[in-house]
């Protein structure tokens, strides 16, 4: 039998692969494995450990959310685990409506090799009582040797442009617990044995074929959605007869982690996009705690990731909590339908040009 390759053995490796080696990063990635591991064990006792359901005042997030008892408990788990990693100054978090500064941060302190981290403890928060799917998502982005640590400094120096994480990825909470990395050199699937309590690799290179035949998108929405999704939507819905001659499929688990992971395992492409409910809102998935980290390991597989006009991982943040359309996967689908939009543009400003 051929030994089992760990996390803890792949990860020097890959970071040196990556051009980006450091014992910083080893030391972050290791702090969210084992966030993860917590994380994962409190999942999975669900009702037996009574964190199920909504926080006893049923109090909300930045984004105006009901936070579920299993979101703050990730969350604490998260910052927990951070202490581990001295190079995290500063953690961001869906949950949080401001940045939170590790302890060990010396606010009078400029940064020589330090990092700052993004995330959503529990992606899918709909789901936790029901017994579906969920993840954490995680970004981690390099701080300025030069930059002071002072609070306002900090929360701006979170608003880099996705081109500029270091590593990114998610845990998956489901049948079994996955953990899916990228250090900038490919996307690695690592399956956590319960019983070694250690992380074997098991998915190696994963990469997306660029053409699918499966979509995933709310059709509840499907009246509120602006021209361009409706008509790539009613060109896939109509199948061998349709304009693209060929039937697909949609599957919508409304938990993006668990969307993106089966488009990462067999292909296809997630969509959210902005809608007339809210023409003010550019979407409704998070940048920096969903997209971002999202479209890094997108790309960095194969696959494509817009905003419906322009490449994620180029949009620059203007707020911790900002949120955009998004348009990931299979390349081939995800650029048709950044097509559509683009086209549509082009004739809304060609028509009102000659008015």
């Amino acid at each position: 039998m051929s030994r089992l390759v760990l996390l803890d053995d792949l990860l020097c490796d890959l970071l040196q692969r990556s051009g980006t080696f450091t014992d910083s990063v080893r030391q972050i990635v290791h702090a969210l494995a084992k966030a993860g591991e917590q994380i994962s064990q409190k999942v999975h006792q669900g009702a037996l450990a009574n964190i199920l359901g909504n926080t006893q005042q049923e109090q909300e997030n930045v984004q105006g959310e009901i936070q579920k008892k299993l979101d703050l408990l990730a969350n604490d788990i998260l910052i927990e685990a951070c202490q581990h990693a001295p190079a995290i100054v500063a953690l961001a978090s869906e949950e949080m409506e401001t940045i939170h500064i590790m302890e060990h941060a010396d606010p009078l302190e400029k940064a020589a090799e330090k990092y700052l981290l993004l995330v959503d403890p529990l992606d899918g928060s709909s789901n936790i009582d029901v017994n579906v799917s969920i993840g954490t998502i995680f970004s981690v982005l390099r701080l300025s040797s030069d930059t002071p640590m002072d609070r306002n400094t900090l929360s701006a120096a979170f608003l880099q442009p996705g081109t500029q994480q270091v590593a990114a990825g998610y845990i998956l909470y489901g049948p079994q617990t996955m953990l899916v990395l990228s250090v900038g050199c490919g996307v690695d699937g690592f399956t956590l044995d319960p019983i070694q309590n250690a992380w074997v690799h098991t998915h190696p290179n994963l990469r997306i074929p660029e053409s699918t035949q499966e979509f995933a998108i709310n059709t509840s929405n499907e009246r509120h959605w602006y021209a361009p999704v409706q008509r790539y939507i009613a060109e896939l819905k109509a199948g061998k007869s349709g304009p693209r001659q060929s039937d697909f499929n949609m599957r919508w688990i409304a938990s993006m982690v668990a969307d993106i992971h089966r488009i990462l395992m067999r292909g296809g492409i997630f969509m959210y996009p902005a809608d007339l409910r809210n023409p003010s809102r550019p979407g409704r998935l998070r940048l920096m705690y969903e997209a971002s980290p999202m479209a890094f390991l997108i790309e960095q597989a194969g696959g494509a990731a817009t905003d419906g006009r322009k490449r994620l991982l180029e949009k620059v943040p203007t707020a911790l909590h900002e949120r955009i359309a998004v348009f990931v996967g299979s390349k081939n689908e995800v650029e048709r339908v950044t097509r559509y939009h683009t086209e549509t543009t082009e004739t809304t400003e060609t028509s009102e040009g000659t008015n």
